[in-house]
Formats: C-alpha cells, structure tokens, sequence
C-alpha cells in the first residue's frame, strides 16, 4: 500500500500487485529466495514518468501504469525468450549505486508531504519538490510529525530486536489502534480511509498506439532497472545459500510473465524486492511457497480486512517507506569506490547528481550511456604492457610494476591485454611506436605476447601485417609468442602467421632463439599438436 502511494496510485492497487504476480512468478522462478512485489525504485520511476502524461491517482493515470506494467513484461519476456539479459550488465555496479542513492533522496524529499502533515503539492521535478516543502514548513503538522516520528523509532527498534518481528505490520496495527480510539482524523491527520473489498476485476489493459508511443520512455526504465535490481538481488542470495541455482535468462521470463498476469487484473508493476527477500533468506525459505502463502493472506485481507485500513495515518505509511529506502542510499561504496578507484567514483558521483537535478529517467539514461562509453574506452584502449627479464628465470614481467625486471638490449617486449579489433587496433598500432620510440638504443627486435589477446578480426589482421611490413623496412624484426588457439587459427587462415618473422610458444623461446643467432630465422609456425601451446 506504500509503494502505491509512492507511485501515485490508491493503495488498493499495492494490495492487487501481491496476489496474481507472486503465484505466476512462483510457478516459473529459478529463484527460491527472491520475493516479488511493489518495491521503492520501480513506483518513483513509474511515477516520474507516467505523471508527466496524467495526474497521479487519476482515471487516466491509473490505466497508463497498468498498460506500463503489461509492456514491461512483454519486453522483460522477451528478453529472456532471447536470452539478453546480459544487457543489464551495461548498468555498472557505481552507476547503479549512484542512481539508487539519488533515488533515495528523491523518495525521502516525495514522503515529506504526508510524513510532516505538510500543505504542498508533490511535483515530479526532485528541485521544485525540495524548495516547495521547505517553502511550506511552516506549515508542518505536529500531531502527524510525531506520528511519523513514533513509528520510524519503532520500526527500528524491533528491527535491532530481530529481524524476524514483522515490524511494518505492528506499526500498521498500533497506528489504526490509535487513530480510531483517539479519533485522529479530527485532529487533522490524514487518514487512508476507504479501500476497495474484494478481489480485483478482470480488465483489458489499453494497448492504443497512442499509449504505447508515450509509454514507451517509462517503459524501458523501468524493465533496466527492473533487470539489475531482480537478477542482481538473486544473484547476491544464491551466492549466499549456495541451494539452488538462479538462471538469469528464466528468471525474467518468470518476471516477465508475472507483470503480464497481473497487468489483467489491475496490479501495480512489481519487481524483486530486497526487504521481501532478506525476511525469506532469513527464515531460510526453501522454496517459492512462501509466496503463495503470501498471496493467499493478501487474498484474505481484501475479502475482509480492508476496512479496517479506514483509520491507518498515511504517515504511518510514508514512515515504512522512509525506512525500507534508507538502505538505497549506498555512502559506504562512495567511499570505497573513492579510496579505491576514483574513476567509478567519479561515474557514481555524476549519475547522482544527474538524477538528483535532471530527474529519474535522465538520471538512468546517464548511467547507460556512461556505462557503455566506459566499456567502449576499456575496450579501446587495453593495457600495453612492457615486460622485462627477472634475472636469472625464465619469467617475464611487467617493467612498471617489477623493480627486478630488466631490459633485453635491442628488444622490446609487449603484452596486449585484450582482444585486437577494429575499435582499438589504431590504438595498438600507436603504442607499438610509442614504445619503440622510448627506447634510447636501436631496437632491432618487437615480441607481442599473445597470451592475453583473446580474439582478433579482419581488421586487425591487417594492421599487424602494415604493421610487419612497416617494421621490416625499418630494420625491426616482429615476433609473436603464446597466441591461443582461436587467434592462432585465425592468424593461420589469413596467411599472416607465416609472414611474421618467428611465432613461439613462449616470451623466453623467442629471446632464447632471438639472442642466440645474429641472422634473421624464418621457420614455420609451430604445429600446436607437438607443443604445449595454449
């Protein structure tokens, strides 16, 4: 009932997004431990969408987040029939903790209205929202600010007590106690009031072109953040138990199929939830039981408790939702990320203030995009290591990390750690050169150790053979060692390998036989059935 609120829909739409889901993602989940239902992110992403189209709580409103949850389960089904989830792992691990942070501030700055009995009107810009409850603190409502404040307090109290205390429940009951016996509502709390009995209708969801053209931004939010929070919240328990296996491609189909099932029968998008989750590791669930059994309490409470929900505060509502959304807010990977690798660092910090200032879709598409021109730099410019002897062995290392390693007079010997391609064989090219050019002394002899290159294209291939051709007339000789066996059997096919001047299985059999004769050695490439090549 919380999550609705947050995602701007009556509670009773929370409620409907706990019983047909859970049974449907129950049937299908890979997942013993992963619980599924309204959660945080997925209803303020829903909400800064959708509210830009209608007003939140509306008719209209309404129905665009229902059709939103059918569309993200036709696409997450889709991307699991085709096995594409891999392309959640675009959202890196600090963009993801940078908008989950700002999401938590988003979300604490959202409750402000109904956690301080405030008189402002929520807006989905996070800056207007902030200015608009300071602009209104004058007006705070005290008797529900200590609600509020009583209920936090509690939660975390029995929370410290044991996991296992179903706190929100105890709060909920405590707060309807209260409310009706000491009649808050003329107070001026404000009160949930009227929910609903019953179980949901069956409905056709709107599937007009028109819908599907304004959703489609909200929709694709959604389903990526979706992906990564779902898989990445199975992942982290299947690690833990070490029960049962989790696979990812199934599990958004099992997702997928839950949001379309329950979009027929009006359910808010639902999505893994960590604290649902945490309750079912914790009480060491084996099985996805639990969540029929939760379905089916649900169930109960709409044919006869809903109208006991009449006298719950909604602060006391915003106060769950304050809670649950603390953990969002990761400051101890900041922290990690800075004393570590301040690059992530730096693309946590932009993603947060991205989404804190431009807003929650913007704030995604920024960490996509700076996920992927990561992996495209990464890519494009590898490691070009330069390795030199320790004396005495036969071993071969890095000469800015090694003290002991030495320079071979005349050679300069360079480890590529990644595949050669199109995006970055200019780059290896380049740094070739630049190592050439470093070396005060003549270099006569350049040894590529493939060992690390693990696929090469056309486009490489051509490179390296300008590049042996370049070399040559130069007076260096090109060698290469350790290439495995793909990048070897491509080499062979393009009749590159035989025009290089030695191909050896190792660093030290080139420089043995290299330094061992004053004349340039043409030999075959070396048959890998008599070798111990990789």
């Amino acid at each position: 009932m919380a999550y609705a609120l947050l995602a701007g829909m009556p509670p009773i739409y929370g409620l409907y997004a706990s019983l047909l889901p859970l049974v449907v993602y129950a049937l299908f989940a890979t997942s013993t431990k992963l619980s599924v239902g309204p959660v945080a992110v997925s209803a303020l992403l829903i909400l800064a969408g959708v509210s830009n189209l209608a007003e939140p709580g509306s008719e209209l409103y309404i129905s665009y987040v229902i059709t939103a949850g059918l569309l993200i389960g036709v696409f997450q089904l889709l991307l699991g029939f085709f096995r594409m989830g891999f392309l959640a792992n675009f959202l890196s691990h600090p963009v993801t903790a940078g908008f989950t942070s700002a999401a938590a501030i988003i979300i604490v700055i959202s409750q402000l209205k109904d956690a301080l009995g405030l008189q402002m009107t929520n807006c989905p810009d996070t800056v207007t929202n902030l200015l608009s409850a300071c602009g209104s603190l004058g007006s705070i409502h005290w008797i529900t600010t200590f609600i509020c404040l009583s209920a936090l307090a509690s939660l975390i109290i029995l929370k410290k007590i044991s996991k296992k205390i179903p706190g929100p429940l105890i709060v909920v009951v405590v707060g309807i106690l209260v409310s009706y016996f000491f009649n808050l509502e003329s107070k001026g709390v404000e009160l949930v009031r009227n929910i609903p009995k019953g179980l949901p209708a069956f409905i056709v969801p709107d599937f007009s072109l028109a819908t599907l053209k304004v959703l489609y931004p909200t929709v694709l939010t959604v389903t990526l953040i979706g992906i990564v929070e779902s898989i990445g919240i199975a992942k982290a328990l299947e690690a833990k138990h070490k029960d049962h296996s989790v696979n990812a491609d199934k599990e958004l189909i099992a997702l997928g199929l839950a949001k379309i099932s329950g979009s027929f029968f009006q359910a808010l998008p639902t999505s893994g939830s960590f604290s649902r989750s945490a309750i079912n590791s914790n009480s060491n669930s084996r099985t996805q039981l639990v969540s029929v059994i939760t379905a089916i309490m649900i169930a109960i409470t709409l044919l006869f408790l809903t109208s006991l929900f009449y006298y719950l505060p909604k602060t006391i509502l915003a106060a769950i939702i304050l809670l649950a959304v603390l953990s969002l807010f990761d400051y101890k990977e900041a922290r990690y990320l800075w004393e570590t690798n301040r690059n992530d660092f730096y693309m946590m910090a932009v993603t947060f203030i991205a989404t804190l200032i431009l807003g929650i879709e913007p704030g995604v598409i920024c960490g996509v995009i700076l996920s992927i021109l990561l992996v495209l730099y990464k890519s494009a410019n590898p490691t070009m290591a330069e390795l030199g002897n320790i004396s005495g062995t036969r071993y071969y290392k890095n000469l800015s990390r090694f003290d002991q390693a030495e320079e071979l007079p005349n050679t300069v010997i360079l480890r590529f750690e990644n595949q050669l391609f199109f995006g970055n064989s200019a780059y290896f090219k380049d740094s070739v050169y630049e190592k050439i050019a470093s070396h005060f002394e003549q270099v006569k002899y350049v040894i590529l150790d493939g060992t690390q290159i693990s696929d090469i294209d056309s486009t490489a291939m051509h490179m390296l053979q300008e590049l042996d051709e370049d070399l040559k007339k130069k007076g260096i000789e090109l060698h290469m060692c350790g290439a495995v066996g793909n990048v070897r059997d491509s080499l062979q096919k393009s009749g590159l390998l035989k025009e290089l001047d030695k191909h050896h299985v190792n660093v030290h059999a080139a420089v043995e036989l290299i330094h061992s004769s004053n004349s340039v050695i043409i030999c075959r490439p070396i048959d890998p059935l008599q070798t111990n090549v990789k």
